[in-house]
């Protein structure tokens, strides 16, 4: 079935690439979802309703009908467009993410804290309606997302056959928002084998991740779309538990309770507790940070609810006719 996206500006189109930009920066980072940029910004349900039409009938469209018309139906220029502009953030932000994770863990968990908390406000104002579906909906969702935070990661072998397997998990997990991609990544033990085949630019074990991906972006965005259509206020309460239970992830002041050697031989977390900032500051004779880490939890809060307001934006211009043409 095709879908009738609201036409875009270039002007549109380039806020569209930031939006894609913005959802790889929170992909690359465990316990951020760019299924939450994506809500947050007001692409979710087109991002659904496109994936879901790339299928056996959009196939028959383009052997019958020709090129334009299986574009207009898979909304293939807003996929475009939005898939570069994450494809852009990944390959240019994963190093840096990643050492900036290791050079000041607490700022930059602190920030995520405060993106997240942000996105969980947003969510619930975005129900419509609280009834005990709703609520059962949070608290399972809750629960199910802390227990597999709160996981130990296990080492999976990084052969091709896992690699794919790890990419149509982790694609499922970075359109839900809430649950990280890169977070299940982390569990799986392969994290640090994908982010450095990025910044190696390892083109055949990536061909294999991206080949899980698609496949499973492609069937997991049709039980999503099905839910959000069918289910509309369950669904984002069960999104918003997601989020919830998901906090429990980025929690700023850890304490590492078993470690492991990876491949290289360096010494990794993998059980960690969190513990209170002048707690963490006892056992490990650091400084907690407490100030400055509250300082960019603000500033994440604040850059989320500027986001949405930027997007809300966007999305009335969109609304308008160009050139005096309605929307079609």
């Amino acid at each position: 079935m095709a879908i009738n996206p609201p036409q875009r500006t270039p002007k549109q189109y380039l806020a569209l690439w930031l939006k894609g930009l913005a959802m790889g920066a929170a992909d690359v980072v465990p316990g951020v979802s760019g299924g939450t940029v994506a809500f947050i910004s007001g692409i979710y349900d087109e991002l659904l309703d496109s994936l879901k039409n790339i299928n056996p009938q959009a196939l028959h469209t383009l052997l019958t009908k020709g090129v334009g018309a299986f574009w207009a139906q898979i909304n293939g220029t807003f996929l475009t467009v939005l898939f570069s502009g994450i494809l852009v953030s990944v390959l240019t932000l994963a190093k840096v993410i990643h050492h900036a994770l290791e050079a000041s863990p607490i700022l930059v968990w602190s920030f995520f804290f405060g993106l997240v908390l942000a996105s969980i406000f947003y969510m619930c104002r975005s129900i419509k309606g609280w009834g005990i579906q709703e609520l059962e909906a949070v608290a399972v969702a809750t629960v199910a997302a802390a227990a597999i935070t709160m996981s130990g990661a296990t080492q999976l072998p990084a052969s091709s056959g896992f690699i794919f397997l790890a990419g149509m998990l982790a694609i499922c997990a970075m359109i839900l928002p809430g649950i990280s991609g890169s977070f299940i990544l982390l569990i799986l033990g392969l994290y640090p084998t994908i982010i450095t085949a990025i910044t190696d630019f390892n083109i055949v074990l990536l061909a294999i991740f991206s080949g899980g991906c698609a496949i499973g972006l492609l069937s997991f965005s049709r039980c999503l779309s099905w839910c959000l259509h069918r289910f509309r206020q369950p669904t984002l309460a069960l999104l918003t538990g997601f989020l919830i239970g998901s906090l429990n992830a980025i929690w700023p002041w850890k304490i590492a309770v078993e470690t492991t050697i990876n491949r290289h031989g360096k010494e990794i977390p993998l059980v960690q507790e969190n513990v209170l900032p002048w707690l963490w500051s006892d056992i490990t004779s650091q400084s907690h940070q407490l100030l400055p880490a509250c300082v960019l939890a603000l500033t994440g809060m604040l850059l989320v609810l500027g986001f949405e307001a930027w997007s809300n934006r966007q999305e009335m211009q969109s609304e308008q006719p160009i050139d005096g043409a309605g929307v079609q």
